[in-house]
């Protein structure tokens, strides 16, 4: 069984995680809007995988014979300048990600809750991935500033992204 304080803040979590997809979402709306398909794609596999997070700690509730509350979802920013922008803001996000999932595992530790820790365990090696994919794209995009020509070939590339 799972205590009260550790389902309460997996039920935080998971409307965290679909605000993440939500968030993406949105930025795949700017740059569809933008005729930046590549990076729609890029942003629309990462809000996929959002959602999978957040089933992930749903099912788990489950399985910990725990019950799921599906908080709401406040509106995402919308107001992007440019796809650096985009990804800046992004990145902050998935700090504040990591933060949050880091604060899972320290509860799960002071709880002894040797599950919760197994699964966050998960999370925690998932976060070091996510950062440094959207770090990567800061960075590009940092370097070619306004070179349309550069924002072309990384658009293309982004749209292989499985």
């Amino acid at each position: 069984m799972i205590s009260e304080k550790m389902a309460k803040e997996i039920n935080f979590q998971i409307q965290k995680e679909l605000f993440s997809e939500y968030l993406y979402l949105q930025m795949v709306a700017y740059f569809k809007g933008e005729n930046l398909d590549g990076f729609a794609h890029w942003m629309e596999v990462q809000a996929k995988e959002e959602h999978n997070h957040a089933i992930k700690f749903f099912n788990y509730l489950y399985e910990r014979n725990s019950k799921v509350e599906l908080l709401s979802i406040e509106k995402p920013k919308n107001d992007f300048k440019n796809p650096l922008d985009v990804f800046k803001y992004a990145y902050q996000h998935e700090l504040t990600v990591t933060k949050n999932i880091n604060d899972l595992m320290e509860l799960a530790k002071k709880e002894n809750d040797y599950a919760s820790e197994s699964l966050l365990k998960w999370y925690v090696d998932e976060q070091v991935e996510e950062e440094n994919s959207f770090l990567k794209i800061v960075n590009f995009l940092e370097k070619i500033k306004d070179s349309s020509n550069a924002l072309y070939m990384l658009d293309n590339e982004l749209s292989k992204r499985e």
